[in-house]
């Protein structure tokens, strides 16, 4: 691999892109034991905002993604594995001054699976505004960040302020990870994004990450958000569903019910999902329920994206269990 741009076929020919997304995309190494035992061990490839353009893809939507990796064989395969699924990778650039990243997933004890990172100085930890500004031109129909790429450093951070103040439609999904920020800082960060942004994602305890200080309860700080300008404001529950709220209407789905093979890229799924459902005009019930589908997708298969469903497969969880289709 040589520095400077890399060279990728744009999606559909040069066609608007519907979700552009940006952050770091890993060398993925699961086990299934511990990993200080050693063993076998799976080489993919991860990141939450590639996972969600991976997502968006499988549906049928024109999806981008723009990051640096490092000139190394893996950066090759984070590539190769985007292009492979179709994401757009135009604007991505190999950037010498650091590797690409890893993490290494195991499956603890039972269904606990640990994330263990080492990105620090990687090469993703340079990206910055004239990076991602790029990729905005022409404007996609959205722009879908998370709360994981500030956390990557004073570069990253300033991308994501650079692109909520682009004045396109942008998600986010909170996405909080312990091990690269502590709550505080994080909420320092994302708290200033709020009234520009036109859909929030977060768990019901990422919530108060994005929502005013003041509000002190999930009732307030969805409607403390609602009043900042945000359009909609989605909290996941997990095995218990999600719930959906907008100005005009408050909706409760319950999640699908599958045998869990592996937790890690579910939120994901469903943020690919619940935005496929934007794109497509479909009315907030009709958005959740994609969500909790392309979710179940991703907890029944093991890797961060690799069961995700393409549109023909949303109807396959309703299947009686155990059935064989020939």
């Amino acid at each position: 691999m040589s520095g400077g741009a890399v060279s990728g076929e744009a999606v559909g020919g040069g066609a608007v892109i519907d979700v552009a997304t940006f952050g770091e995309t890993m060398a993925s190494l699961r086990a299934l034991d511990p990993v200080r035992l050693g063993g076998t061990m799976r080489l993919s490839v991860g990141g939450a905002e590639s996972n969600v353009a991976i997502g968006l893809a499988r549906l049928g939507h024109r999806a981008s993604w723009t990051g640096l990796v490092g000139d190394d064989e893996t950066g090759e395969l984070v590539l190769r594995t985007l292009r492979a699924e179709g994401v757009d990778v135009t604007h991505c650039r190999v950037d010498r001054r650091g590797p690409t990243g890893l993490m290494l997933v195991e499956r603890r004890v039972g269904d606990l699976t640990r994330v263990l990172y080492h990105r620090a100085g990687s090469a993703a930890s340079f990206l910055s505004p004239p990076d991602v500004l790029p990729a905005l031109d022409p404007p996609p129909k959205m722009v879908h960040v998370t709360g994981i790429t500030p956390a990557l450093g004073p570069g990253p951070a300033a991308a994501v302020r650079a692109a909520v103040d682009s004045g396109l439609r942008v998600s986010l999904d909170v996405n909080h990870r312990s091990r690269l920020w502590d709550r505080e800082r994080a909420a320092e960060t994302l708290r200033p994004l709020a009234s520009r942004l036109s859909v929030v994602i977060a768990s019901d305890d990422e919530l108060e990450l994005v929502a005013p200080a003041s509000a002190t309860t999930e009732r307030d700080r969805v409607a403390a958000l609602l009043d900042a300008g945000v359009a909609e404001v989605i909290v996941k529950r997990g095995a218990d569903g999600a719930t959906g709220h907008t100005p005009a209407e408050t909706v409760d789905t319950p999640a699908r019910r599958v045998r869990v093979a592996d937790l890690v890229g579910a939120g994901d799924a469903f943020t690919a999902g619940y935005l496929s459902g934007l794109l497509d005009g479909l009315d907030l019930a009709g958005r959740l329920s994609r969500a909790v589908t392309t979710g179940a997708f991703a907890v029944a298969s093991s890797g961060d994206w690799e069961g995700l469903p393409d549109r023909r497969e949303l109807g396959l969880l309703d299947s009686l269990p155990g059935s064989t289709l020939r």
